[in-house]
């Protein structure tokens, strides 16, 4: 069944069996965003609730030792099956880690009474195919008027906060601190080795980590610079450069999201913010690029926290543009994750 099917103000007729919904919900929420396309998450399904559960297996232990980033993952998975229920017409009831014991746990959604969807829940879930995380520059032009305003209070209904790097200042501190982040990263050959691992080379048959097809194969230069990670590792992979214009290209409106604590439970709604923004951005024709490279050192993060984000705990550095190049992406079957 494919969940995107049906035309705008037609709902899909498959999704009428507990079972249905549940597969029809998880076939959109496995297009969530996750940190090298590690799809950190399995699901699980009866008794009328839907959870979702960090697999481990697939945390990036040497990038992500307390599983910050394999929770943000999940996190927007669950934004995501959110989004798939509204678009049914459920209105979803979620609970976070309700289970101490089970620390893997990381929600139980329930499908509360029916309401129609309205139009801008039909446009996220319209765009849950079509967003894709960019890697590199951006076109010259402009956000739409008023976009930042609204992504922003995006943010806070998730109880977090989109910090926009408002000054040449911060935005070049920033741009330091990604481009130091990185220069350390490709040194560590512990790191290295781990993200070859989530790099499999053209024409593989695997389902997860960062095809070839998702990142340009030399990468391109921003002003100021924001270095992405080097997924091709010197093979050349990667697709051919399509910006038309000047060069070094636009690095577009910098931004760190953050939350007020730093536990499991911050991480898991910093995901739901991130995807909140990711497809509302993408619906208004905006990319949006993601840096976790200087967050995975304590002492860069630290830097960020104190420095540019108020006190306030950074869990994702953004970057949003306008930019034409396609990227395709991959995702494990949904037999896979749905038990």
């Amino acid at each position: 069944m494919n969940v995107f099917w049906a035309p705008s103000g037609e709902l899909p007729r498959e999704a009428s069996t507990p079972e249905e919904v549940a597969r029809f919900v998880v076939e959109a929420a496995v297009n969530a965003p996750s940190v090298a396309n590690s799809q950190p998450w399995w699901f699980g399904s009866g008794d009328g609730e839907l959870s979702v559960h960090a697999d481990a297996e697939r945390r990036l232990p040497v990038a992500d030792p307390d599983g910050r980033e394999m929770m943000i993952s999940c996190g927007a998975a669950v934004f995501t099956a959110r989004v798939a229920l509204r678009y049914l017409g459920l209105v979803p009831q979620v609970r976070l880690l309700p289970d101490p014991d089970l620390p893997n746990l990381v929600a139980r959604i329930t499908k509360g009474e029916p309401a129609p969807p309205v139009e801008y829940e039909r446009q996220l879930f319209a765009e849950i195919p079509r967003r894709r995380a960019h890697r590199g520059g951006f076109d010259a032009r402009p956000l739409p008027e008023g976009l930042m305003s609204v992504l922003r209070d995006e943010a806070a209904r998730e109880h977090a906060t989109l910090r926009v790097m408002s000054d040449d200042r911060q935005v070049g501190a920033l741009a330091a601190i990604v481009e130091a982040a990185d220069f350390a990263l490709r040194l560590d050959n512990a790191r290295s080795a781990e993200q070859a691992k989530w790099a499999p080379p053209p024409g593989s048959r695997r389902r997860d980590g960062v095809p070839a097809t998702a990142y340009p194969a030399v990468a391109e230069q921003t002003e100021p610079s924001f270095p992405s990670r080097d997924f091709a590792h010197g093979h050349g992979w990667g697709l051919p450069l399509a910006g038309q214009g000047a060069v070094p290209r636009s690095a577009g409106t910098a931004c760190v999201l953050t939350t007020a604590a730093d536990d499991p439970e911050d991480w898991v709604r910093a995901g739901q913010a991130l995807q909140r923004v990711m497809l509302l951005a993408s619906s208004c024709g905006v990319s949006t690029a993601l840096h976790s490279q200087p967050l995975e050192i304590a002492t860069l993060r630290e830097f960020i926290r104190v420095q540019l984000c108020d006190g306030a705990c950074p869990q994702m550095v953004l970057r949003l543009g306008t930019a034409g190049e396609p990227a395709v992406s991959i995702r494990r079957p949904v037999d896979e994750v749905l038990l």
